[in-house]
């Protein structure tokens, strides 16, 4: 999901919350639970389906009221959605129990509603629109399940154009349309365009169009939470078989011997890296994962896990970020706005919670990712980077720029060095733009 998607997203979500911040507060204080919450939305979408097959079964093709009532109440329901985790959070009711059941009454909740639709487009003969309900209602269960099921293996995968909120609102929304457009065109209006010999458009359209939308990119994004967790999970694979392999007693020895005692020499003397370094070598602390530095420039910007005061990493910004200015006296700095947002800044995002692995990006470098995780043998964090196709300790990274301006420097080449996982060897790596 992109920023921007995400942004918007969650300012929505912020103005629904401040509407039901009243009714959230008031179920609170009459000692309603987060799950009677759940119970009281599945139970209107029982109804939901109710009006659909009633008006399947009662109404003529023609009469669309019965869709707008459901759309109306399809919404109403969505509302208990929000408020129940709202419930659990402010009145400190929250359960894992609580979660789970929440989960599997909104599975039930959305198939009992497709089953509605698809029960009163099927009995009214729209054939075609009820296939494409029907498969909305497949994609809509398979973004669920795979969200649960990946969550399951330790992969976070949350993302996608068509989740459940905006599923029950594109639906509700157009069949609450529907039914408020044929009170003032009629049930059965048609479009006809001169050549063509059908209909084009006809009122019940307003509400079947959305649905092919919905079963089509539900469908696209059960395809993307699959695609996302095949890569992060290969990624867990290799990560953990080299880790495993990297910490055998025999890997170990093969180390010593590969190295020659440099690993050992870096992190005690703290004297140099690399014997081609001229630039200031910052001072190692048990922290440091990496640091980076460019042409022309002693400043350096050092990476270090965030460890808050109960020895935890900080699960939301894993890491901390701050200059070294060796250029004036040699003074800690922040890093200004501009330089953590579009430059030297990190995404982190945690695809493994069981062994709290996670997955850094610069913001201004996505192609090439960087895995945070701690090493069995001091309890630390370190950064770990794909190096020449070899799985390397990452030590550190060199920004090679060749004219330019401050705003669009022209970059020659960046360099990535650090040392083999399998022997401890220094290896780099020069990557071109």
């Amino acid at each position: 999901m992109s920023n921007k998607r995400k942004n918007t997203r969650d300012i929505g979500q912020s103005l629904i919350y401040k509407i039901i911040q009243p009714l959230v507060t008031f179920f609170i204080r009459l000692g309603i639970t987060p799950n009677i919450v759940t119970t009281i939305g599945f139970v209107l979408n029982i109804v939901v389906a109710i009006i659909f097959i009633f008006g399947a079964e009662e109404t003529s093709r023609g009469n669309l009221s019965y869709i707008g009532w459901a759309g109306a109440l399809i919404l109403f329901a969505g509302l208990f959605d929000m408020i129940d985790g709202q419930v659990a959070r402010i009145g400190k009711m929250a359960s894992r129990y609580g979660a789970f059941y929440d989960s599997v009454m909104d599975r039930y909740s959305e198939l009992i509603m497709f089953l509605g639709i698809c029960y009163y487009l099927i009995a009214h003969h729209y054939f075609l629109s009820s296939l494409f309900a029907f498969i909305a209602m497949i994609g809509s269960m398979m973004v669920s399940y795979i969200r649960a099921r990946a969550e399951g293996l330790g992969i976070e995968c949350k993302d996608g154009l068509m989740q459940r909120p905006e599923r029950i609102i594109i639906i509700g929304v157009s069949a609450l349309t529907c039914g408020i457009v044929s009170h003032f065109i009629g049930g059965n209006y048609k479009l006809y365009i001169q050549g063509i010999p059908f209909h084009v458009f006809e009122t019940i359209s307003i509400f079947t169009i959305p649905i092919v939308i919905v079963a089509i990119l539900a469908n696209y994004t059960a395809y993307t939470r699959l695609m996302h967790s095949k890569k992060s999970l290969k990624e867990q694979d290799e990560i953990a078989k080299t880790k495993t392999d990297f910490f055998s007693a025999k890997t170990i020895i093969i180390f010593l011997l590969c190295s020659g005692g440099l690993f050992s020499f870096t992190i005690l003397n703290n004297k140099t890296l690399f014997q081609n370094d001229t630039y200031p070598i910052p001072k190692i602390n048990p922290n440091t994962i990496f640091y980076v530095q460019k042409t022309n420039n002693t400043n350096t910007i050092v990476y270090e896990s965030n460890i808050n005061e109960d020895g935890k990493i900080n699960t939301v910004n894993p890491v901390k970020i701050y200059w070294i200015r060796f250029a004036e006296k040699g003074q800690i700095a922040e890093l200004s706005y501009i330089q953590r947002h579009f430059a030297y800044g990190i995404e982190s995002r945690l695809i493994n919670p069981s062994k709290q692995i996670y997955q850094l990006n610069f913001v201004s470098y996505k192609k090439r990712y960087i895995y945070l995780m701690q090493q069995i043998t001091d309890n630390k964090y370190h950064a770990y980077i794909y190096i020449n196709g070899k799985l390397s300790l990452l030590k550190k990274i060199f920004i090679k720029t060749d004219g330019g301006t401050f705003w669009f420097p022209k970059v020659k080449y960046v360099e990535v060095t650090g040392n083999e996982i399998s022997c401890g060897n220094p290896i780099s790596e020069k990557i071109t733009p």
